[in-house]
């Protein structure tokens, strides 16, 4: 069993950064694909940036390339999001996921608890 374990969030002015990371427990962290994802109140979840199994290839969406960054140590079992330029409407719940059926975003598996970015104005 996979569980993943997010931490980092926080309340950040906007302009200012913030730091996420997700644990994973299992031997297999190193095996699979892991995503980030955020939930803003009212809207639905939706998909942040990915990063392949070895961590040779990321992916963003459109709304943070440039300002997020996402990485991996296999080694620790670790995903990480480094999130800077951080503006209000980055407000939301952020998830950390693992072992999608299709990379980049689609069909993941495992699910982290969730943990909240809030970013005032």
């Amino acid at each position: 069993q996979v569980q993943l374990v997010e931490s980092g969030g926080g309340l950040v002015q906007a302009g200012g950064s913030l730091r996420l990371s997700c644990a994973a427990s299992g031997r297999a962290f190193g095996r699979y694909a892991m995503g980030w994802f955020r939930q803003a109140p009212g809207k639905e979840r939706e998909a942040v940036a990915a990063i392949s199994w070895i961590g040779d290839y990321t992916v963003y969406v459109e709304a943070v390339k440039g300002r997020f960054t996402i990485s991996r140590d296999n080694a620790k079992n670790t995903a990480t999001l480094q999130m800077n330029s951080l503006k209000p409407e980055d407000t939301a719940v952020y998830y950390c996921a693992g072992a999608p059926a299709n990379f980049p975003f689609d069909g993941y598996a495992y699910w982290g608890q969730g943990t909240q970015v809030t970013v005032s104005s």
